[in-house]
């Protein structure tokens, strides 16, 4: 995602803009990322044109002169659009940057520098103690020292920083991040297993910025699973992390992965997704209206003879999945998903919106269907957030989704035992999936 922040000057027989100009957030100001033009047809230009009129404002948005060989009218950053480009050049910009859309949904303060192509380098443990093959720890149990040498699945492991705070307000660390995924990782892996990722890396923990990383580059070692998954719109290879074992998992954590975001799809069948989801997302709302959407959704896919599983989005919203068993595509997936978010909405107009713009549904809980689309991801079941508190996206039993209802009362320090417990709830996402030809026929009656 990139913040618009101005156009260009058309060149020639085109009208309307040359180009856009794109920036993201560092340290709470805007940097220029580039110039966008391609991706647009007529239609679009003039779309796009006329959307950043009411914007147009005579100061630069970015603290550093721009350099640009056209004109270039400067914008108020509030609208945020999704590039794909081929790698950031030395001077940090984006090489053959290509506009693919607006994002209604994202808030341009979350736009921060997606790193591509070389990631940055790793720190190295300083002295390199003896091989150790522990027992599963808990998360309670923390890591003394710096580094350490583990050895997991037979691969050798050099964890860094282990005693890096990740939540200042907990005093939680990278450690206790690490020791919480293996002692997860038994219910976590068959939702990451043949999976491509995309990385959300936050190394220096909650409080500063992080950044998304596609592609793995050479920064993995050769035991680690990876695909190269073509992308049409930078016309190459895009080389993905896939999460296959528990040492993989871990290896993801010690990059500084808080978070892990899986694809909906597999490799077996990347066209196909295993299940489709409806994300409720709140703007401005008490989460009592989430729970009320939430149920809402569930009476309009009980209808429909459609099973489903909620679980809490580890931060401020619900996410409910309905699984498809890979027998449809995508768009036939995010069809469907529409209808769901639709008929809910109907059913709940006073307080639920299908908009995307944030500024056209505040005070609304959000029934975002859009999710639904190759490459998208969202948090993984039992996937730690980088939100005070270190909460965790938690599978839920539809019994627990009642007034009452706290997203932030599970946490890294609980969900262990809450998984011993309880097991996995999530696991039907993964069953055989509904029939949509008869859930339509089930709806129009």
């Amino acid at each position: 995602e990139a913040v618009i922040c101005g156009f260009t000057q058309p060149r020639g027989s085109r009208k309307g803009l040359g180009a856009l100009v794109l920036g993201v957030y560092e340290d709470d100001r805007l940097v220029c990322i580039g110039f966008a033009g391609g991706g647009f047809d007529d239609a679009g230009l003039k779309e796009m044109f006329d959307l950043l009129q009411p914007l147009v404002q005579e100061q630069s948005p970015f603290q550093q002169p721009v350099k640009s060989d056209m004109p270039i009218t400067w914008v108020r950053p509030e609208l945020v659009c999704e590039v794909e480009f081929s790698e950031w050049t030395d001077e940090n910009v984006m090489r053959q940057p290509i506009y693919l859309g607006l994002r209604e949904d994202k808030d341009p303060k979350s736009v921060v520098r997606e790193m591509i192509g070389s990631p940055p380098p790793l720190p190295q443990p300083a002295k390199e103690p003896e091989p150790e093959s522990a027992p599963r720890p808990r998360p309670a149990e923390r890591k003394k020292g710096q580094e350490e040498l583990l050895i997991l699945d037979g691969h050798r492991l050099e964890l860094s920083n282990l005693d890096k705070v990740f939540w200042p307000e907990q005093g939680y660390t990278k450690g206790d991040v690490i020791n919480y995924y293996r002692t997860v990782a038994h219910a976590m892996l068959p939702h990451l297993a043949d999976r491509p990722e995309s990385l959300y890396r936050t190394p220096n923990g909650i409080n500063e910025p992080g950044f998304f990383q596609k592609e793995a580059g050479e920064l993995p070692p050769s035991w680690i699973t990876t695909r190269e998954i073509y992308s049409k719109h930078v016309d190459k290879s895009i080389k993905f992390f896939v999460c296959q074992d528990e040492a993989t998992l871990i290896y993801m954590a010690n990059l500084g992965c808080i978070e892990i975001n899986p694809w909906l799809s597999r490799l077996q069948n990347l066209d196909n997704p295993d299940y489709f989801v409806i994300d409720l997302d709140p703007e401005d709302i008490p989460f009592a209206k989430v729970i009320e959407t939430a149920l809402a959704v569930r009476e309009v896919l009980d209808r429909a003879g459609a099973v489903s599983f909620p679980k809490t989005s580890g931060s401020t919203g619900i996410h409910i999945y309905v699984p498809l068993g890979a027998k449809y595509d995508y768009d036939a997936a995010g069809n469907f998903a529409q209808v769901i978010a639709t008929l809910v909405h109907h059913k709940v107009p006073e307080f639920t919106s299908i908009l995307r713009s944030p500024k056209l549904r505040q005070k609304k809980v959000y029934l975002d269907f859009l999710q639904n689309k190759p490459g998208q991801t969202l948090a993984a079941p039992y996937s730690i957030r980088p939100r005070p508190g270190a909460t965790v996206s938690a599978p839920l039993k539809w019994e627990e989704v009642k007034p009452g209802l706290d997203p932030s009362q599970f946490t890294i320090t609980n969900m262990p035992g809450r998984l011993e417990h309880l097991g996995d709830l999530f696991a039907g996402v993964l069953g055989p999936g509904i029939d949509l030809e008869q859930c339509i026929e089930n709806l129009e009656r």
